[in-house]
């Protein structure tokens, strides 16, 4: 007998206290052992409209839900008991008769009116807001849309009618109704969009198969898959895995690739699908999973041993680890004796070679800036070479004379490593990738790299180095709207071409429409980089609606302090402390965040990429350290004047042409910050506000 498990079955143990959540499984392990076994408490459900829903008694008052015929046995739902038996009563389990999509499909006679809830198109979308007009007189979004292009989308045939009469302020909860690929299929079609029309099956086709189905069903082979799926059903990555992102995890690439799409896209799922599918299909190969910082290098490598909980095998083969760490262990291997120099000494270092200079009146801070992003970046080893290079860090050209004091220093600094057997980072880079060009046979495989935006250049010239023109070799998984840390450089010029083998995801699973929405208005509509590629950040859409984002302009940091816990306080009624976060930009401001804890007297946890959220202690991080995170309902504190951008930043800006850049990356990292927030977000500041909360508030 076929055992298989549903995504609303997951959704539901997690809502369950962990007592309940602890019975159903125990209960689930059971059916999966012998579901035939007298036992069983089934109990067929009179009421419900698929006579094959039946109900397993679990404990007192909960139940389970299944769907039960001769050859197979689905789990579906779980709850309370009148709960359980209201959710079967609505539904049917049913093949579509267009995509042939096994479906859990809503009775629509059944649903009972609903709390509407406005949604505000994009304003290319519609000219206006809908208002409270009958909904005869509202736009009718889906008119002109045949029935037959309706159901090639995979919307129910009961739907249709629903589907015909759907307005703006109708669109989300009538999605919300649907199974998973009508809705999303409506919200891009709502957005200007055109959905990718799903494929449609052949006769006799198994309906469990279809792409569509992979998404919420999962066939469960032995109690060790079904313990992975039941233990992190909040990781549903790890499970279904929707058909757009599957397609670009399983295609085959002639050259190095790039999945890119807005925060919560799930860029970071498909990276590290592909990573497993890459050694599950190549069983001799070696696979590297990596990532800008070792906070990222942490979750990932939690994630891949989840998802591979079954198949340890094959997680043997995938190393998950950040670049500089995989480079640093390289270099070890092939200098000898060679040691790379931490950044402290290196700007101590330029320092005191500054001193010794004579005349000439440079800033430290731009030498260094100077020596970080274009000599050692470069590997620049000659002055006719300093004298030549194109400065895409830097924007502003140096006078030949200027540049020539200023290699005077830089050879100084050359010199003073050669002494003392030292080598800077990015000079490791460049031993190592020298040494892998070298090699006839490479020590990885294939590379995936998630966070790709924030690479640096001699971390990309390493990359190249091991054979980016080389079919599937490196895959990429980034949004320029993130970066956060580098100057924006040319890819080509690196030998990393990406033409043709870049997609874009546009479906957004982690963050409510409202956040998404708000947050958007920190960044243009596109971004442009260097080798001219654009990324388009419209038609992206969320498949959830939530509350609209707070603000709050306080009068004093007390005042802000005593807003911010009221704020948390209100939200515990639902939300568990572990899934709140306090986020603020730099470490100066994590004290604010402490005061607020305190006050609510709640413990209070620290992320910085070696601590994880704890049970009953609310988190608290800098912006940076946000990076890769989620959680239910997030407050940026601090978002004041002198703070973002921050000023010290912009007062060591030494090229004025740079200024620009500065303020994108401080934009883009409040933009990070909002969108970890996957349901509530509050933004706050003190005094004067900063002018990125203006934008962010903007209508």
């Amino acid at each position: 007998m076929e055992f298989r498990i549903a995504d609303s079955f997951t959704t539901s143990l997690s809502k369950l206290t962990a007592e309940d959540q602890k019975l159903s499984k125990t209960t689930a392990f059971d059916l999966q052992m012998n579901p035939a076994n007298p036992g069983h408490q089934f109990h067929k459900l009179d009421r419900a409209k698929d006579s094959s829903f039946w109900s397993v008694r679990v404990g007192r008052d909960i139940r389970l839900i299944v769907h039960r015929s001769e050859s197979s046995l689905l789990l579906c739902y779980v709850d309370h008991h009148d709960d359980a038996y209201r959710w079967a009563e609505r539904r049917k389990l049913e093949t579509h008769p267009r995509t042939g999509a096994a479906q859990i499909v809503e009775i629509r006679e059944i649903v009972r009116e609903v709390e509407i809830q406005q949604f505000v198109l994009p304003d290319e979308a519609v000219a206006a807001p809908a208002d409270q007009r009958p909904r005869s007189e509202q736009q009718l979004l889906f008119a002109k849309v045949t029935d037959e292009e309706l159901l090639s989308y995979g919307v129910p045939v009961e739907w249709l009618s629903e589907v015909r009469v759907a307005t703006e302020n109708s669109l989300f909860d009538l999605a919300d109704h649907l199974p998973a690929e009508a809705g999303e299929a409506l919200l891009e079609l709502a957005t200007g969009g055109k959905p990718v029309v799903p494929l449609v099956a052949d006769i006799g086709t198994d309906p469990f198969a279809h792409p569509d189905a992979l998404r919420r069903f999962r066939t469960v082979e032995n109690a060790e898959e079904l313990a992975e799926a039941l233990d992190y059903p909040l990781e549903k990555w790890a499970v279904f895995l929707h058909p757009a992102q599957r397609e670009l995890v399983e295609r085959d690439y002639s050259g190095a690739a790039r999945v890119a799409g807005t925060a919560g896209t799930g860029k970071t799922v498909v990276a590290i699908h592909r990573a497993v599918f890459l050694a599950k299909h190549n069983p001799d190969s070696q696979t590297l999973l990596t990532t800008i910082s070792p906070i990222l290098a942490k979750l990932l490598q939690t994630k891949v041993r989840r998802l591979l909980a079954s198949e340890p095998r094959v997680g043997e083969r995938i190393e998950v680890a950040d670049l500089d760490s995989v480079v640093a262990r390289l270099f070890k291997r092939i200098s000898g004796s060679g040691e790379i120099i931490d950044q402290d000494s290196l700007l101590e270092l330029i320092r005191k070679e500054s001193e010794n200079a004579n005349d000439h009146k440079f800033s430290v801070k731009f030498l260094s800036t100077e020596w970080l992003e274009i000599v050692d970046a470069w590997q620049i080893k000659s002055w006719e070479e300093y004298r030549d290079v194109k400065r895409l860090g830097r924007k502003t050209r140096l006078p030949e004379p200027l540049r020539k004091v200023a290699w005077s220093i830089f050879e100084r600094v050359s010199s003073a490593l050669a002494e003392r057997n030292l080598v800077t980072l990015a000079g490791a880079y460049a031993a190592v990738a020298t040494t892998m060009e070298s090699r006839a046979h490479p020590l990885f495989d294939f590379i995936v790299v998630d966070e790709c935006q924030d690479l640096s250049i001699p971390q990309l010239r390493f990359l190249a180095s091991t054979g980016a023109d080389r079919s599937n070799r490196l895959f990429f998984a980034g949004d320029s709207g993130q970066r956060i840390f580098q100057y924006p450089f040319s890819w080509l010029a690196h030998c990393v071409d990406i033409r043709g083998r870049s997609r874009s995801l546009r479906i957004n699973y982690r963050t409510s429409h409202q956040i998404r929405n708000q947050a958007d208005l920190l960044l243009g509509k596109s971004i442009t980089d260097v080798d001219g590629f654009v990324e388009e950040r419209q038609g992206t859409f969320s498949v959830f609606n939530g509350p609209n984002p707070d603000f709050y302009v306080a009068s004093s940091v007390e005042d802000e302090i005593d807003y911010v816990a009221k704020w948390i306080r209100s939200q515990l009624d639902e939300v568990r402390a572990q899934d709140i976060c306090i986020m603020v930009r730099t470490q100066s401001e994590i004290e604010r965040a402490r005061e607020v804890c305190d006050q609510l007297e709640i413990a209070c946890e620290q992320l910085d990429g070696r601590t994880e959220p704890k049970a009953n202690s609310i988190s608290v991080c800098t912006m940076h350290n946000a990076k890769g995170l989620e959680f239910r309902s997030v407050v940026v504190m601090c978002v004041n004047d002198d703070v973002l951008p921050l000023q010290s930043r912009i007062q060591q800006v030494s090229d004025e042409s740079d200024l620009d850049e500065v303020y994108n990356t401080e934009r883009h990292l409040l933009y990070v910050a909002c969108t970890r927030a996957r349901e509530h977000l509050l933004v706050t500041s003190s005094g004067e506000p900063s002018e990125f909360l203006s934008d962010l508030t903007q209508n």
